[in-house]
């Protein structure tokens, strides 16, 4: 069943740091039942919340700094997908497929145990309060901010969806060979801008991708000494992905600065050093978007506030509320 959209009315200030207090951001997304996504709104009903998912996340990451990119990957295949809503986390079920055998998410999402070890003692703290969906949202704001990237107030208040789509999963999530077009749409379809898509996509700045997500890159044609095309990049994952067993072998989004949230990854796409096909097309197919990579490349505080801008933007598409979800006692159930 599709879920309300939710009208978010942004104000913000520009500030030029890496973290920002209430006062410098105000906003309120409204769906057409009244029902508004808050910051802080539990306060009262579990003040520890945040805290508790942050030491949770830091352990994670410290443990395993590719775990950043996961977790916050997390949040954005599920917002995709009905909405933020939780449902990327459900187990399948005899009612219905879930979806984490689809495509895009097969041997690729990961972190889903630490989600379940964040819910179980948010569970035994305070029950059935912070919802699966907020927990999302919010280990993927602590994830940016543990690998030196900005900080920014996460909206609250998403229930928890009592169903999940395979083919929602699908057909929502961008592949990584994906056109300028393609992504456009796909972004659109959500409500989502194409200034919103090349902010996110920045998100490429952290974390890992195997050969078989960017095998593409290596069709080269006669045209293959363009400007944009980086031979010597191509033929060190040509290299990489050539050897036995490469189907699991990964490689870094960003081999410059591969664990550190900055501006890196649109500086390497204009040097053709973008790793999947559908990161590189930024700089090579359409002049609009390669125009924000180019100013993103030159000013990482303006890619930190448009990043920020976009994070809530899209943690705020459709969320449940009243009778249309609930907060799971388990992210991986129903109750």
């Amino acid at each position: 069943m599709a879920k309300r959209l939710a009208f978010c009315f942004v104000m913000l200030k520009v500030v030029i740091a890496f973290a920002e207090t209430p006062s410098t951001l105000n906003e309120t997304c409204i769906d057409d039942t009244g029902f508004v996504l808050q910051f802080n709104i539990y306060q009262e009903s579990c003040p520890e919340a945040e805290a508790i998912i942050f030491s949770w996340v830091e352990t994670a990451i410290s443990q395993d700094p590719r775990m950043a990119a996961s977790l916050l990957r997390l949040h954005f295949h599920d917002c995709f997908v009905n909405g933020c809503d939780a449902s990327v986390l459900l187990d399948d079920t005899g009612n219905f497929v879930g979806e984490k055998t689809a495509p895009p998410n097969l041997n690729s999402l990961r972190g889903f145990e630490v989600i379940d070890g964040i819910k179980s003692e948010l569970e035994s703290v305070c029950p059935q309060t912070v919802s699966c969906a907020d927990i999302l949202a919010i280990v993927a704001r602590d994830s940016v901010v543990l690998s030196g990237g900005p900080s920014w107030e996460v909206q609250m208040g998403r229930k928890d969806s009592l169903s999940a789509s395979k083919s929602a999963a699908i057909d929502n999530i961008p592949a990584p060979n994906s056109t300028v077009a393609t992504l456009v749409t796909s972004f659109q379809n959500v409500g989502l801008s194409l200034n919103d898509m090349v902010a996110l996509s920045g998100a490429h700045t952290i974390g890992k991708a195997r050969c078989t997500t960017f095998s593409s890159r290596f069709q080269r044609t006669a045209n293959s000494n363009g400007p944009d095309i980086n031979l010597d990049f191509i033929q060190s994952l040509q290299q990489l992905c050539s050897e036995p067993d490469s189907t699991s072998t990964l490689a870094h989004l960003d081999l410059v600065t591969p664990a550190t949230f900055d501006n890196q990854y649109y500086l390497n796409l204009l040097s053709g050093e973008g790793l999947l096909p559908s990161d590189q097309t930024l700089v090579t197919d359409d002049d609009q978007t390669r125009q924000i990579v180019e100013s993103y490349a030159e000013d990482p505080f303006l890619f930190y506030e448009d990043f920020k801008n976009s994070m809530l933007k899209m943690g705020s598409l459709r969320p449940l509320s009243g009778t249309s979800g609930e907060i799971r006692k388990n992210c991986r159930a129903v109750n």
